[in-house]
């Protein structure tokens, strides 16, 4: 059954990636909707589990919020390397690094993976808690494809390879679904994942993708996009039950 419903996701995440390619003569307000709906991802729905699942202190401090720092701190010194990098070989620094996009989108990918694993998991728990964690998963889906196809592209990447993390990014919630045939991931490991990722994708629609929609249209509907994204992820959270 969890397998079925990922097929779900499957089509989810690619209607996502189509709708981020056919509005590309809106790009600021593309950015701007991705932005919240990666911010609303974060704060609504991937922190909230990572502390309910991942609650130990280390040294006073929820493990889960020390991996959420982690994360945000690590995507901020992958992507000053890499421009540094880029920099030394003369390439100008309002350039993007596409090896940032395809190492955010490979994260976007693993997020995917690990969303069949919780639908796979919930199913093994009963039908009630299966079909509330697949409503989650199908509904942020879009908004996954949708982030991936967008930061692919964002940083410079070749439209074949955005469609190539796109599709990765369908068939991981199949492949992470299947393979709770096989092993359970123990709750705790699953929060801090959650943590760690979270930080990491902040750091992206703090830094990167809001900055960007934002560089060459200040218009009040880039800001309207980023609201409506992060309400659409509030509207799925609360209709998923949490």
């Amino acid at each position: 059954m969890a397998v079925l419903v990922a097929l779900g996701a499957f089509l989810m995440t690619l209607f996502g990636g189509w709708t981020a390619q056919r509005v590309t003569d809106r790009r600021h307000l593309v950015l701007g909707l991705a932005g919240g709906l990666m911010l609303g991802v974060v704060g609504l729905d991937l922190l909230p589990e990572a502390m309910e699942a991942s609650g130990e202190k280390v040294f006073g401090v929820p493990q889960a919020l020390l991996l959420f720092v982690g994360g945000f701190l690590l995507a901020h010194v992958v992507e000053r390397l890499l421009a540094v990098r880029q920099a030394a070989h003369g390439v100008g620094a309002d350039e993007r690094v596409p090896q940032v996009g395809l190492t955010a989108a490979t994260a976007m990918v693993v997020h995917s993976l690990m969303d069949g694993i919780a639908l796979g998991a919930a199913f093994q728990v009963g039908g009630g808690m299966g079909a509330a964690v697949a409503l989650a998963v199908i509904s942020h889906d879009f908004a996954d494809g949708f982030n991936t196809y967008t930061i692919t592209s964002l940083y410079g990447n070749a439209r074949r390879k955005a469609i190539t993390m796109l599709v990765l990014d369908a068939l991981a919630p199949i492949v992470g679904a299947a393979s709770t045939l096989l092993f359970t991931l123990p709750e705790e490991l699953l929060g801090s994942y959650l943590g760690f990722f979270g930080g990491a994708l902040l750091y992206l629609a703090a830094a990167e993708i809001l900055p960007e929609a934002h560089h060459e249209h200040r218009a009040r509907s880039t800001l309207l996009c980023t609201v409506a994204g992060v309400a659409f992820i509030w509207l799925v959270v609360g209709f998923s039950g949490g």
